[in-house]
């Protein structure tokens, strides 16, 4: 079980610990042996600078797929007749597949392997994206296609933030747990931040075509990278022994399952997750337009830049403050509890003004500052489930990432909905505000973060 290895690591690591004073001259080859027959499971501090510089690049060239379609869309309407409807049912279509593996993807890491799964769905939805302008132009019905296309990249791209989960439970230390998931995370606002700058002047210069080729051929030579220079050649494909092993199940299992489920802290964490993702996939599926329309004048390398810029560096302080608050003996749960009060609280505040200002400027420094602080919660709730559950983590994020995704279907619909018939921008803003102040209730309530999976059997 891959939980008993932390717990092993420790113990055997607190042995070394005490007897690394006392060692002299040959007994130097004594500690080695130690530490070899361990069996650390953890990353050497070289192979987790590695791999998180990979995986952060990855997670970069995830949002750059995942937002071409937000930067494209008013080109893509225009091109193709579709109005703020149908707009919004191509852009809602990603998390309608986004929604059906988060929880398959969390399993599977889980049981084979987070950098396996990673790996195969990037070469898919990489593909995907680079065939996206063919299938629209030789098609008489491309909202139809499109719209397929976005599901089944949604589907795709589903299991990539439930197997970094799995990954970092696995393979990352819990006091640099929230470095190591904050830099990572960071990926997605410098992956919007690429798209923005570049996107942007790809659509104005060679038209929204080049900007799927641009992130379909990134993502494509990042799997080729990945599988030539850090994976084995067991951990590039999945055999039947594999599938077997993530299938393979027992009556006793799903007891302890609902155990699991009947635990205030899990549900927490999974209501938490589901108003922070839905709220995010709100933002980035509309910020484009609502700057597009409402500062028609205004460029778009601006607003599909700068607040992401600022969204970077506050993601790997948010990581670093956290480890360091922790290190130096607060308490874990009240460091996580913080870190969303920032998140969830505190941006709110800012999307709020920036739902009544009518200044280009203005609105330019509140989406930025709403956005920087909301990348306090990778310190956050998804630190917390790594707490909560190592051996299940990216099953259970998949759990909480699934309700985010079905609610950001309706959210993202939704405001398309009351933008059209209330004509202004402020509902939309609303709606986000209140339902991220609702989960940080719950989590400030109920989140915890003792280990509650020790009796759990993960099937």
């Amino acid at each position: 079980v891959p939980g008993n290895f932390p717990m092993a690591s420790t113990s055997l690591g607190g042995k070394i610990a005490g007897y690394q004073g006392q060692l002299l001259g040959g007994d130097v080859q004594i500690l080695e042996r130690l530490r070899r027959s361990s069996r650390d499971p953890f990353w050497s501090r070289w192979e987790s600078r590695v791999w998180t510089a990979t995986l952060l690049v990855g997670t970069c060239l995830l949002y750059c797929a995942r937002a071409n379609m937000p930067i494209c869309a008013v080109a893509m309407s225009e091109d193709f007749g579709w109005n703020k409807r149908q707009s919004g049912i191509v852009l809602s279509s990603f998390f309608w597949g986004y929604c059906l593996t988060q929880v398959l993807g969390g399993h599977l890491s889980d049981k084979i392997g987070g950098e396996k799964v990673i790996f195969l769905s990037a070469l898919t939805w990489g593909l995907i994206t680079a065939m996206t302008p063919l299938v629209a132009h030789v098609t008489s019905v491309p909202l139809i296609l499109v719209s397929v296309l976005r599901f089944l990249m949604g589907l795709l791209q589903g299991v990539h933030f439930p197997a970094l989960a799995s990954l970092f439970s696995q393979r990352v230390r819990e006091t640099e747990r929230a470095f190591t998931c904050s830099t990572v995370g960071s990926g997605s606002q410098l992956g919007t931040l690429v798209m923005g700058g570049a996107g942007s002047l790809l659509l104005e210069w060679y038209g929204w075509e080049s900007v799927f080729y641009f992130a379909g051929f990134l993502a494509l030579l990042w799997g080729y990278c990945l599988s030539t220079y850090l994976l084995k050649e067991k951990e590039r494909i999945v055999t039947v022994e594999d599938l077997k092993k993530c299938f393979a199940g027992s009556a006793q299992a799903n007891g302890q399952w609902k155990k699991l489920f009947r635990k205030a802290p899990v549900w927490a964490v999974i209501l938490a997750q589901l108003c922070v993702a839905s709220t995010a996939f709100t933002i980035f599926s509309w910020m484009p337009t609502f700057f597009k329309e409402r500062f028609p004048e205004s460029k778009g390398w601006v607003f599909n830049v700068v607040p992401w810029l600022f969204a970077i560096p506050a993601g790997i302080l948010s990581g670093l403050l956290s480890d360091h608050l922790i290190t130096q003996g607060y308490q874990t749960v009240w460091v996580r509890k913080l870190m969303q009060i920032v998140g969830m609280g505190f941006s709110s505040a800012f999307i709020f003004c920036l739902a009544h200002t009518t200044t280009y400027h203005y609105a330019v420094a509140f989406a930025s500052v709403a956005l920087a602080l909301q990348t306090f919660n990778h310190s956050g709730i998804t630190v917390n489930v790594q707490d909560l559950a190592p051996t299940c983590a990216g099953f259970l994020f998949g759990v909480a990432n699934t309700g985010g995704a079905l609610l950001g279907v309706v959210l993202v619909y939704l405001s398309g909905y009351l933008i059209e018939t209330t004509g202004s921008w402020s509902s939309m803003f609303y709606l986000v505000i209140v339902v991220n102040l609702m989960g940080l209730v719950v989590f400030l309530e109920f989140a915890k973060s003792e280990r509650v999976d020790t009796e759990t059997i993960h099937v």
